[in-house]
């Protein structure tokens, strides 16, 4: 994954263009990397799932 690709996937969780998207487990630093850049990083919501992936969510308050 590059960093523009994540920056895509970001803006469309935020967005609500798509409501999740599966990060696989080799991609993962690429996009947290992004992900921290953000200033509404806390609203985004990851779940790790078997083998590593993580699938993350956009959410309307940031978590706590």
């Amino acid at each position: 994954m590059e960093l523009e690709e994540a920056k895509e996937i970001i803006e469309q969780l935020r967005s609500k263009v798509i409501q999740q998207v599966e990060i696989k487990k080799e991609d993962f630093l690429t996009f947290r990397q992004v992900l921290i850049e953000q200033e509404d990083y806390k609203n985004f919501h990851g779940i790790a799932k078997h083998g590593g992936n993580i699938i993350y969510e956009y959410l309307d308050a940031p978590r706590v």
